[in-house]
């Protein structure tokens, strides 16, 4: 790493390594809802550590627990340097999984939802996650995305980011308004990454422990091998892997443990070189 922080919108300071909300409430989509007391801990542990960037969704939830509501009992009154990320677009079906897409009418609905749910006034960042369940591509997202962008001219949104796109989706929201993250998962996306730091973006993949060097995750034997010669889990030599990519990307891990916390926000400290990293991707 060539630096432990990023310039959010060239405007907000945040941490490289966050701190991601989807397992806060369940461990899985269609998983059971987990005892919120954990989850409070949990939060309130992470910012201890020094997280000032949370990525959460309205739709992170089951039952009684949504993650969003366990942010605000946790942490608000919000301290001034942290940073919250949301994400509109998915809806969850019956079973809970964020199978279906909104509407760019039903958009400002969710936005809104997601202000009173975290008890805030504005939101920092706001994604549209397009694509369903499915990868990206092959549909228009600029109907939506003007949407975010008019939120955001209305002073309820600080940044725009978009998930799960393309280059093309990319380039026709950037059209629009300007875009401060992507948010993908991550799988040899490189020339979206490039793309991204070329232009001062945040690329914060998803599921951030199954990837990130070279085409796609070093194997189990890879990460094992470095981990003990550094004498770290393998966790945590995935996070510092994927952060070693690149000054632009942010890591979000997400866990509903304190244990699991504790571990993946030590990666912030563990040092890749370049042997590590060559054998990493093999």
């Amino acid at each position: 790493m060539t630096t432990k922080t990023f310039s959010l919108g060239g405007e907000l300071t945040i941490n490289r390594l966050g701190f991601g909300a989807m397992r806060l409430a369940r461990g899985t989509f269609a998983g059971p809802a987990r005892a919120p007391e954990t989850g409070l801990a949990v939060l309130r542990r992470a910012v201890e550590l020094g997280v000032n960037h949370i990525d959460t969704a309205g739709f992170y939830g089951r039952d009684t627990v949504w993650a969003n509501e366990l942010i605000r009992r946790a942490l608000a009154p919000y301290r001034d340097d942290l940073v919250i990320a949301t994400k509109v677009g998915p809806l969850p079906g019956p079973d809970g999984v964020p199978s279906g897409q909104a509407t760019a009418d039903q958009l400002r609905g969710l936005v809104e939802a997601d202000l009173r749910s975290l008890g805030v006034d504005g939101l920092d960042l706001v994604y549209l996650r397009v694509g369903g369940m499915a990868g990206p591509g092959n549909e228009s997202i600029g109907e939506r995305f003007a949407v975010l962008a008019e939120l955001r001219a209305e002073g309820l949104i600080r940044n725009l980011g978009v998930s799960n796109v393309d280059a093309v989706q990319l380039a026709e929201a950037r059209r629009i308004a300007p875009v401060a993250a992507v948010q993908n998962r991550h799988s040899g996306d490189s020339g979206l990454l490039a793309e991204s730091e070329k232009a001062g973006i945040a690329y914060v993949p998803y599921f951030p422990l199954g990837g990130g060097i070279g085409n796609g995750p070093p194997d189990a034997e890879r990460l094992g091998k470095v981990a003990a010669r550094l004498g770290a889990t393998t966790a945590q030599v995935a996070i510092a892997a994927l952060l070693a990519k690149s000054p632009s990307v942010l890591a979000i891990p997400g866990t509903g443990s304190l244990e699991h916390l504790e571990e993946n926000l030590a990666a912030d400290e563990l040092h890749l070189s370049d042997e590590d990293l060559a054998d990493l991707r093999g």
